[in-house]
């Protein structure tokens, strides 16, 4: 197999195509859709996207929930301001936890926030300069958090968000993630009704979306990257609906990366999946051979990203540079509040 370099996968993005705003109406942002195996291109709005699912076709939606995970507190001894943000529960009230600056959380430093609604003590530097951190509070912690936490916007939107509702899906139930499955954001409740009313069907799984969203790949040879692991749950009515699809030889369209992994992680050798959960730390790349997805609905990323590596796995590296080169051309939006892309 061929060995990819991070610089395969770079593509010059202007940054005033970033989006750092979403749009009023999350159905009308633009499609772009990929033929994976021909390379020709099509452009849509969102909503459109009814007409390229089927009957029987198998809609897979990851409904993981963002929690208010940037916590901004100061040192107990110094008052000295120290953010932190939460990447996964390890045990009832021990976080790890991506700490910044680093120097002023050192194992033993309380950290308080709110005036000292909630405080947390470092425990531990774990992998990759991480804290482990264990939480004290009064009452239940995701009430606490509710009050106190900011949504976790990824560092390239500079804008504040003023609706928190924004920053996820409109079926998010089972709160977990630091960062939300954005691909997912473009849904409504009316897009979703009739594209069921179409007769497909509609798979839930869950991915807590964790740290790798925020690590660029910094090895030049990408098997050198290291993939963090994240929570996932495919339950047993998912698996039926997805293994259904695949038997009928109807296709299974995973909406977003996180979708795709799930159900890549989960599924045994001839691609079906049975109720399961676990880690994943799955990291897909031109050259693997996908078990059980057959098209992607997924947002633009990041120039030399793990989720350009993915797509590019699916529709070929050629394919989807070009395809980013003509969506820079007409301004399409990028990253977590941009368009989308259907590649089949």
């Amino acid at each position: 197999m061929r060995e990819w370099k991070k610089s395969d996968f770079y593509f010059d993005l202007p940054d005033e195509l970033i989006a750092q705003d979403p749009l009023e109406d999350r159905s009308a942002s633009r499609l772009l859709v990929l033929d994976k195996n021909t390379g020709e291109r099509e452009h849509h709005f969102f909503r459109e996207i009814t007409d390229y699912l089927a009957p029987g076709d198998c809609l897979v939606l990851n409904n993981t929930k963002v929690i208010p995970a940037r916590l901004l507190g100061v040192r107990e001894a110094t008052g000295a301001a120290v953010e932190l943000l939460l990447l996964k529960r390890r045990e009832k009230d021990v976080w790890e936890t991506l700490a910044k600056p680093g120097k002023k959380a050192r194992p033993g430093t309380v950290i308080d926030f709110g005036g000292g609604i909630l405080k947390g003590e470092i425990l531990e530097i774990v992998e990759e300069g991480n804290r482990l951190v264990r939480f004290t509070y009064q009452g239940v912690f995701e009430e606490v958090l509710d009050r106190l936490g900011e949504m976790p916007l990824p560092p390239y939107i500079t804008h504040k968000l003023e609706d928190k509702s924004r920053y996820q899906t409109v079926y998010a139930k089972y709160e977990g993630s630091a960062a939300a499955p954005t691909a997912g954001l473009h849904f409504t409740e009316e897009l979703l009704k009739k594209i069921k009313e179409k007769g497909v069907d509609i798979a839930y799984v869950t991915l807590h979306v964790g740290l790798g969203t925020f690590r660029p790949v910094k090895a030049e040879n990408i098997l050198e990257h290291h993939m963090h692991s994240e929570f996932y749950h495919v339950p047993e009515d998912a698996a039926e609906k997805i293994n259904r699809a695949k038997r009928a030889g109807k296709r299974v369209v995973c909406v977003g990366t996180t979708s795709c992994r799930t159900v890549e992680s989960a599924a045994d050798d001839n691609g079906l999946l049975r109720e399961c959960s676990g880690d994943t730390d799955i990291f897909i790349y031109p050259g693997y051979r996908f078990k059980v997805m057959d098209a992607l609905v997924t947002n633009f990323h990041l120039p030399e990203s793990t989720l350009v590596m993915l797509v590019s796995a699916l529709a070929g590296r050629e394919n989807v540079l070009e395809a980013y080169k003509e969506a820079v051309e007409e301004k399409y939006r990028f990253f977590s509040f941009g368009d989308a892309m259907l590649i089949q």
